[in-house]
């Protein structure tokens, strides 16, 4: 298996399973991964935050953990990574407000490389405009955007454990997807795990 460097981009209040079990994941098979926040360098935290589904209208939030960035964002050349991973959650909302992140997404998605983006994630796709065209799920009340942006939305199954993929691009609608979307992910990097 070739190993690959996996770039995730995170913020404060990124989603706790959707940045700690993809980032382990993926390490724990072999990839080197590294994540960035803008304005923080390795070795600065980002605060997640824990989002249940328990029978409300929309999901609840709890605090998370600490999240370990162990790479400077002032540092990310795109050609020295080899697929770039989105989490959900709220740094999302405003993480697309910084252009550099835009302009970094648009970089990996113009060299074809790998991208998986679940739940919010998508927002940032839809704000670098990368969407168009292609296929791809999301957490529901962001499912207009996608559509808006000239996507085919997939919407989430009744579990929210359904994966999308199109070409280059693996999108999951939330964390009870992880088995999905992670395998299919792995499968777009080329990963082969024998058992």
């Amino acid at each position: 298996m070739a190993r690959k460097k996996i770039l995730f981009i995170v913020g404060d209040f990124v989603e706790d399973y959707e940045v700690m079990v993809p980032f382990q994941a993926l390490a724990a098979v072999g990839h080197e991964v590294f994540a960035v926040c803008p304005g923080k360098k390795a070795g600065d935290t980002v605060k997640t935050a824990i989002h249940d589904f328990e029978g409300d209208q929309t999901y609840s939030e709890k605090p998370g953990h600490n999240f370990s960035l162990n790479f400077d964002f002032e540092r990310v050349k795109t050609e020295n990574f080899d697929a770039l991973v989105i989490p959900g959650g709220r740094a999302p909302e405003y993480l697309r407000l910084n252009q550099r992140v835009l302009e970094i997404v648009r970089e990996f998605f113009k060299a074809q490389k790998p991208v998986a983006s679940i739940c919010h994630g998508p927002q940032i796709l839809v704000s670098a405009g990368v969407l168009k065209g292609r296929s791809s799920t999301s957490y529901p009340a962001v499912g207009p955007d996608v559509a808006d942006s000239g996507c085919a939305f997939v919407p989430a199954n009744d579990t929210a454990s359904n994966s999308v993929i199109d070409g280059n691009l693996v999108t999951a609608p939330a964390w009870p997807a992880h088995p999905a979307w992670i395998r299919d992910f792995l499968k777009v990097l080329g990963t082969k795990i024998e058992l």
